[in-house]
């Protein structure tokens, strides 16, 4: 080596280590912070499944535009302060850009170090309008809002002439937005909610909240919690004598919840807000059936892990569209064109005054067997 090269190698060396950590050695490093235990682990570790499924798949076939793509993890138990913790921490890591994050309380309190540090945001599981309202330049929303999904489920019950519909809601961010979602549903049509019941985050004391709830005798539940919760709801519920109809939101966790109950579960039904993942009905079903069939026997198809593989899955068009040296600023500019774009039967739009990309809503039912239908 003469002593040209070995200056140009030094010098190489040198502006390598100066970039920050997501940029070394052609790999895009982003950071996840969701519940990987406690009571709603597993919409954290279905979620984180989805995505790396597909950054893995993505990763051996040579990554985007020339970078691999890392995403670390850390446990934030669904717990506000935990999650604060985390983001911190992953910022001070100079990770790239935060995806994935899962639940409302925690989102909220990671939401002001986001807009600080002027960090991308992308795909977190919730739909609140917190996270919504007012709009931040930093975060992206690929699912619909809990006002989307309540409003279905009102319009549902309604238009079968149930009207006596109760509200069973975690006592948090969570699910005040889910309450506040069916209370404007209600409004227009001249309804209130005829009683509520609540459940602290991360526990399943529900005896409060039936004995709240069941002697009204609603027509209709609709519950705003997550799996265990719901679950031990649903059952004390019918222990107590209530025969009527119980409606989750998508955040519930829907396998989880159908794992939870087993043959109870016939007949719940879940509002979703991502493609139907059990069945080859759309492309993305298709393409993404394909890659959980591939990725080994502990993956399994469910819309938590969906979700994952759908964020990812866009989270990357983006950084293509952002080019070989992607910045933050380069990424949200890419995001946004991405514009009335189908990805296998989901549509996404975005633009720069608008980061919710979809208002899809479905309805789903537990069978008896421990499955989903639509």
């Amino acid at each position: 080596m003469n002593r040209r090269d070995a200056i140009r190698r030094v010098a190489a060396v040198g502006a390598t280590l100066a970039l920050p950590s997501w940029a070394q050695a052609s790999r895009i490093v982003l950071g996840q912070s969701a519940a990987f235990s406690g009571p709603a682990a597993q919409l954290g570790i279905q979620m984180n499944k989805g995505a790396k499924i597909y950054f893995d798949q993505l990763n051996a076939n040579g990554g985007i535009n020339g970078h691999t793509i890392e995403l670390r993890t850390l446990d934030d138990g669904y717990e506000p302060d935990r999650c604060k913790a985390n983001t911190e921490k992953l910022i001070k890591d100079e990770v790239f850009g935060l995806i994935g994050y899962v639940g409302t309380p925690t989102c909220v309190a990671a939401l002001p170090l986001i807009n600080d540090a002027k960090i991308p945001f992308f795909g977190p599981f919730t739909g609140a309008e917190a996270l919504r309202e007012p709009f931040s330049k930093w975060v992206f929303h690929l699912r619909a809002s809990y006002y989307d999904e309540t409003g279905l489920i009102v319009k549902q019950l309604t238009s079968l002439g149930l009207k006596k519909i109760a509200v069973f809601y975690q006592n948090d961010a969570y699910g005040k937005a889910g309450l506040e979602g069916v209370k404007r549903a209600l409004k227009p049509l001249g309804l209130e909610p005829v009683a509520l019941g609540t459940v602290e985050r991360n526990t399943v004391d529900v005896a409060k909240a039936v004995a709240d709830i069941t002697p009204k005798l609603p027509d209709a539940i609709v519950q705003i919690s997550a799996y265990k919760s719901c679950a031990a709801f649903i059952r004390e519920a019918r222990k107590s004598g209530y025969g009527g109809t119980f409606f989750n939101v998508s955040f519930v966790g829907t396998q989880a919840l159908a794992d939870e109950l087993g043959r109870e579960g016939r007949g719940i039904m879940v509002s979703q807000v991502m493609p139907f993942p059990f069945s080859t009905t759309t492309p993305i079903s298709r393409e993404y059936l394909d890659a959980v069939g591939k990725a080994g026997p502990e993956a399994q198809p469910n819309y938590s892990s969906m979700e994952g593989y759908l964020s990812a899955k866009v989270f990357a068009e983006g950084l293509r569209r952002a080019g070989r040296n992607p910045s933050r600023d380069s990424l949200v500019n890419a995001l946004e064109s991405i514009q009335n774009a189908n990805f296998g039967g989901f549509r996404v739009d975005f633009s720069p005054k608008d980061h919710v990309a979809s208002h899809f809503v479905d309805l789903s039912m537990l069978t008896e067997d421990g499955k989903v239908r639509r």
